[in-house]
């Protein structure tokens, strides 16, 4: 069984969407005094419990919740308390960050087009004898059609030498986007955005319906085989949080990326008629809290505690769904060289003991780790436990030596 990868909540790149700081603020904490000298060994044994942050919704424990017999609306009910229910429509704009190319090539299809933003014109594409692609690329700032048989051949529909604005290729069936690793095929219509006025440059976004996206990201963010309402869960949870994401960003090029840094999108190579059906089961359904989209932050196992987010719906408590016997990171064990962490910080000397000051006071040991000291015998750092987490690659920032 592979774990579900760790949501958008857990670590967001600086370049994609501005969450909220996810560390528990410092009146949620509790002081300790818990030292963990480096052994005899010179490796630390650290055991701890879940995978990601803790914030809202346990994907493991969605999965527990079901098999004991909670129906969708029961989980996310329990993960997100003091919500209310909401619809989604319309589109959204998905930054397809594999395509690093700066033209947009895609495969011949079924009525073929090509928009025109700056001018209002949509252009049919014809069907030509030999034609392997299609492609937006840049002349100069201007966008220009393209087309390829044993070279490429410039395109001008109706004498027009290069669009006025962003171009834009739709069809009738879904298409096949080239990039430098291969082909993706994506419903909905691809953009040849301008990252910024004037620029050369081309980034490729998806212009795809809100239900035809989460088709394309819930069997990459939790495993198609999982119970139905499991699934569900997940389609509400990721519609909800696609539709936070495009209330931030109205009028960015892009509102949502299509890595584990927002939610994992694969477009239709990634669909399954399983996770298909839990999105269809939940059409449009989002959960809102004073009348807007709620921050739906979700991790892979919350490790028996949910940790307190920064909205009032992502409560610390007790989860008492995520324990059971096909989670396999409730609980785990991890082995971590004194060396390495000398190796990262070496301005701290020999480490003589990891020293934890603070947790947020919820679970086993006190709960996560908030603060973190390198006890050094030139100097000593401190250090957040989601920072230690992430430097040193463990699951969560709850854990004890």
């Amino acid at each position: 069984m592979r774990v579900p990868r760790v949501a958008t909540s857990a670590a967001v790149a600086a370049t994609a969407l501005l969450v909220p700081a996810l560390a528990p603020p410092a009146s949620a904490s509790i002081g300790v005094d818990q030292s963990y000298r480096v052994p005899t060994s010179g490796t630390f044994t650290l055991h701890g419990h879940g995978f990601g942050h803790g914030h809202g919704m346990s994907q493991y424990g969605a999965w527990g919740a079901a098999k004991q017999g909670k129906d969708y609306r029961g989980i996310l009910g329990f993960y997100y308390p003091g919500t209310a229910w909401g619809t989604a429509t319309g589109k959204l704009r998905v930054l397809v960050t594999g395509d690093t190319t700066p033209d947009l090539q895609v495969s011949p299809a079924v009525g073929l087009r090509v928009h025109d933003y700056g001018s209002g014109r949509t252009y049919r594409l014809p069907d030509l004898a030999g034609v392997k692609r299609w492609r937006l690329n840049v002349d100069g700032t201007s966008t220009v059609i393209g087309y390829l048989t044993s070279a490429w051949h410039r395109y001008e529909p109706d004498g027009t030498k290069a669009l006025a604005g962003v171009g834009q290729i739709g069809a009738d069936e879904p298409l096949t986007l080239w990039t430098p690793s291969g082909s993706r095929t994506y419903r909905g219509s691809l953009r040849a955005a301008v990252p910024t006025p004037g620029s050369a440059d081309r980034a490729t976004v998806n212009v795809v319906p809100v239900d035809s996206y989460v088709q394309g990201v819930v069997p990459g963010e939790m495993p198609a085989s999982w119970s139905a309402e499991a699934l569900k869960s997940q389609a509400v949870a990721a519609r909800t949080y696609a539709m936070w994401s495009r209330d931030q960003f109205p009028d960015r090029y892009y509102q949502i990326c299509d890595t584990s840094s927002c939610q994992v999108y694969r477009g239709v190579d990634a669909e399954d008629s399983r996770s298909n059906a839990a999105v269809a089961a939940t059409a449009g359904r989002i959960l809102t809290y004073g009348g807007s989209a709620a921050f739906t932050q979700f991790s892979s196992s919350s490790g028996g505690w949910l940790s307190a987010g920064s909205r009032p719906y992502l409560v610390a408590k007790a989860d008492p769904y995520d324990d059971h016997s096909s989670n396999p990171v409730h609980s785990w064990t991890l082995k971590l060289s004194a060396a390495r962490i000398q190796n990262a910080y070496p301005g701290i000397g020999r480490l003589v003991r990891l020293h934890v000051i603070r947790r947020d006071g919820h679970g086993q040991w006190g709960g996560r780790v908030v603060t973190v000291v390198l006890d050094g015998r030139k100097k000593d750092v401190a250090m957040s436990g989601d920072a230690f987490r992430s430097r040193f690659g463990l699951r969560s920032s709850w854990f004890a030596g």
